[in-house]
């Protein structure tokens, strides 16, 4: 009998052990996510199923924060005013858009999240935003109504160098593959020159050609885990790499990540991570993220108070890739560095070059088509290989129809020849210095002003900041408009300023920018009561979302 209980003890006691065993790992992987929402991808979509829609009227929409008489009147008296000039002014763009919206599910998408969702449906009929453009010169964009705009939108990244300098590169790249046209499967020689020259830039063995950045960073993942034989990918918390499954877990991603690990930046957890799994293939890394670590991009229909946060530290982030790129080494798991949205935009040579870690591949997108979209993908010889000579079924697929179209690899080739000219020179010269010092202008007049409103920048892209909790922040992105700067569809979150703004026209971006954001504040839409914080407005919300989900039919 006791032989028998000892033998039951060792085997609960091994049993124990090797729970523990197989925990601890686990353990290390939970506290290596980052402690949010988007740090946990399945909470994350279970939490957005449960959020139940409401919305304020029209009393309620100009007093949620509980603002005085005198305050709500100055607000409805400013909304009213903002919306009839956006009736007026933009009156043939926007009849426009209504028309479009019925057919095109993306403007239904775009048009329904520029606020936060409660404040949504009012801000739609009052403050229709159009979605159509005229014409482009220099850094100026004009609507259909002949309204001329500072642009601030980037278009998305693409825009680094300016409308005009894009316009000629798609000019000159379509002379250069004219006779070919549209021929599709073999290549132009013009791919012969641009290989090259990758090659240099990227200081990596091989390339290949896709039709978008998504694609290109969806070989990159295939590709690690077809040489690593591993089965997982590491993301940081708040990148974006596209909108393909397994780099988009979480809200937005109607099905399982289940080869996704989603950690937190610069943490130490992290490396420890990495160090220690055996099934890590690769891991992606957004420069973009140097800007806002661990955050999400910050889209104005998020802005539910002021607690958004920006700041980069370049040398803090170079010496974080360093330790990356040191890890990875030493496991074997394969750095990428996503460039499509940030590709040229901090050095010619791109994020290695501008932090000095070199990665095992990097993807590019947007600007390097010179206007037109592509994918690109470098690499280490042995990491792009897509066969294995032993085992010739055994293969890595990757193919598309527009891959190296003629019409793409032209433009691309006049943007390469334009980023080796000494005009384009000039742009990189002092580049840091000059958007720091224009970000540093830009928050001075907005102190001397007296708006809680401020800048942070990576160098020529930049995200607006509040510095007093509000529930209405978002309503900036309208006086901004109202005053000539057009922004994409996120609103303040993110400026994306292309090179060729010369100081002159950067002041009268400033000049804009204060002017809407004093006349915001002469509204009343940045009255706060004493003692107010951002944790208190977010109880407040939680606690209309808890009623709204719980409180029906009693």
């Amino acid at each position: 009998m006791n032989i028998t209980f000892l033998g039951y003890g060792l085997g609960s006691a091994a049993g124990l052990a090797l729970a523990l065993a197989a925990g601890v790992p686990r353990l290390a992987l939970s506290r290596a996510k980052h402690r949010s929402i988007a740090g946990h991808a399945r909470w994350g979509r279970r939490l957005a199923g449960q959020i139940p829609f409401y919305d304020y009227g029209e009393d309620r929409f100009f007093a949620s924060d509980d603002a005085p008489d005198a305050v709500v009147t100055a607000r409805r008296t400013g909304f009213a005013r903002l919306s009839a000039q956006y009736r007026t002014r933009f009156a043939k763009t926007l009849e426009q858009t209504s028309r479009l919206r019925e057919g095109l599910s993306d403007l239904q998408f775009t048009s329904r999240y520029r606020v936060p969702f409660q404040y949504a449906r009012v801000v739609r009929d009052a403050l229709p935003v159009g979605a159509f453009l005229d014409r482009a010169d220099g850094v100026v964009v004009t609507d259909l109504d002949g309204n001329r705009f500072q642009d601030l939108t980037g278009s998305y990244g693409v825009n680094l160098f300016g409308y005009d300098f894009y316009r000629d590169c798609i000019a000159d790249g379509s002379a250069r593959v004219a006779a070919l046209g549209p021929v599709l499967g073999a290549y132009h020689p013009v791919v012969q020159d641009n290989v090259a020259r990758l090659r240099a830039i990227s200081r990596l063995d091989e390339v290949s050609f896709h039709m978008s950045g998504t694609e290109a960073v969806m070989q990159a993942v295939r590709l690690a885990r077809y040489h690593s034989g591993r089965s997982h990918l590491v993301r940081f918390c708040g990148a974006y790499h596209g909108w393909w499954g397994d780099v988009q877990p979480g809200i937005g991603n109607p099905t399982p990540a289940d080869g996704t690990y989603t950690l937190a930046e610069m943490s130490e957890r992290t490396l420890h991570v990495l160090a220690t799994r055996t099934n890590i293939a690769c891991v992606l890394v957004n420069p973009l993220q140097a800007l806002h670590p661990n955050s999400g991009a910050p889209s104005d229909s998020a802005l539910v108070d002021s607690s958004r946060k920006a700041g980069f530290d370049r040398a803090g982030y170079a010496d974080w890739l360093r330790r990356l790129r040191a890890v990875c080494t030493e496991r074997g798991i394969v750095l990428i560095f996503d460039e499509v949205f940030m590709g040229f935009r901090l050095a010619r040579g791109g994020a290695a070059a501008y932090f000095g870690v070199q990665p095992d591949m990097i993807t590019y997108g947007k600007t390097l088509g010179g206007g037109l979209p592509v994918g690109v993908l470098c690499g280490r010889a042995d990491l792009m290989r897509r066969f294995r000579d032993d085992r010739p079924v055994d293969i890595c697929f990757a193919r598309g129809t527009f891959n190296a179209h003629p019409y793409v690899m032209g433009a691309m080739a006049a943007f390469l020849d334009r980023l080796d000219s000494p005009a384009v020179a000039a742009l990189y010269e002092g580049l840091d210095a000059r958007w720091d010092e224009r970000a540093a202008l830009l928050n001075r007049r907005l102190r001397d002003a007296d708006v809680p409103v401020m800048v942070a920048n990576m160098s020529s892209v930049w995200t607006v900041l509040y510095t007093r909790p509000s529930r209405y922040n978002w309503m900036l992105q309208y006086y901004l408009r109202a005053e000539g700067l057009a922004l994409s569809w996120v609103g303040t979150g993110r400026l994306i300023f292309s090179l060729d703004y010369d100081d002159a026209a950067f002041a009268d971006v400033a000049d804009r920018f204060v002017a809407a954001a004093c006349a915001m504040q002469a509204d009343g839409w940045w009255w706060s009561p004493p003692g107010l914080t951002n944790k208190a407005i977010r109880r407040r919300i939680l606690r209309e979302t808890l009623a709204a989900r719980f409180g029906r039919g009693r």
